[in-house]
């Protein structure tokens, strides 16, 4: 995501947390707060926020024992962050081995997003994990920017690689990231916090730049394969993988300092030009350019 004015980020890990305490308002509806009454982004929402809390109340409702290992999400309106977002539980199955879940995040009487879950008991299995981690510098080899990103109050992050846009604005491809205080033993918590970490940056951050397109998220899919912490350093690289008919697709993984690889994920953007005086801006910030997409 775009750099931000240390002034308007979020202060601290406890931040965090508070994202992910849903408040209980009957069965299988919860609310979920906000960092601040009124965020430094014009009011929109953070993406990664929206699904983190639509994936941890998914898991409120989940029987002991078992894990995510998939969810996908769709984007259906922009997002305020100045108002809390009521998130619908629909338990569709809690079978042997697996459950289904269903999140509808509403606010204002509007669905904002929509998410699709499953969970299950862990087992062993076949072994697969081809490549291993990417030839990068390691975390403690790259400065801490002086120049602070949004997420920073939350996260340490070191990045890789990112594309600038216009001044101090810049956007993530490849990056170092650890929370930047100790998480609960919790895999639950750290998947969800690693889903918020997903949606930070983009894998068509060339594209967007050198074509003059670009546009708010689609849809944000997540495959959960080996459980990581993110209390520990996580190297988040992403990569475009198609372009057509105003739609973007991009891949990305998520690998442990050792290297396993803890999650993959595919998220597809809206593809549009950009209007006039949105040169250099960053990609949230056109999609109130995009009606109805957030």
């Amino acid at each position: 995501m775009a750099e931000r004015p240390d002034e308007e980020r979020p202060e601290s890990l406890p931040e965090l947390l508070e994202l992910l305490e849903l408040e209980l308002l009957d069965r299988n509806l919860y609310r979920g707060h906000n960092p601040r009454e009124e965020s430094g982004r014009g009011s929109r929402l953070f993406g990664g926020q929206v699904a983190a809390q639509a994936l941890r109340a998914a898991t409120l409702t989940v029987p002991d024992g078992r894990l995510p290992h998939s969810m996908h999400g769709y984007f259906l309106r922009s997002g305020r962050s100045d108002i809390p977002t009521i998130l619908h539980v629909d338990a569709d199955r809690d079978g042997g081995a697996i459950s289904a879940r269903r999140v509808t995040a509403v606010q204002d009487g509007e669905v904002i997003f929509t998410l699709s879950a499953s969970f299950e008991q862990v087992h062993d299995g076949p072994e697969l994990q081809p490549g291993g981690l990417p030839d990068v510098p390691m975390p403690e080899d790259l400065p801490e920017p002086a120049t602070s990103f949004w997420h920073f109050g939350m996260f340490d992050m070191r990045p890789i690689s990112k594309y600038p846009l216009e001044g101090d604005w810049a956007m993530l491809k490849t990056f170092w990231a650890r929370t930047r205080d100790r998480l609960p033993d919790d895999p639950m918590l750290h998947a969800c916090v690693l889903t918020y970490l997903s949606d930070i940056g983009s894998g068509l951050s060339e594209l967007m730049y050198v074509s003059g397109h670009g546009g708010p998220s689609l849809d944000h899919c997540m495959w959960y394969h080996r459980h990581i912490r993110v209390d520990e350093w996580v190297l988040f690289t992403m990569a475009p993988q198609s372009a057509s008919h105003g739609h973007g697709l991009y891949s990305g993984s998520l690998y442990s300092r050792s290297g396993v690889l803890g999650a993959t994920i595919m998220q597809e953007n809206l593809m549009r030009p950009r209007p006039p005086g949105f040169e250099g801006a960053a990609p949230w910030a056109r999609a109130a350019d995009q009606p109805g997409v957030g």
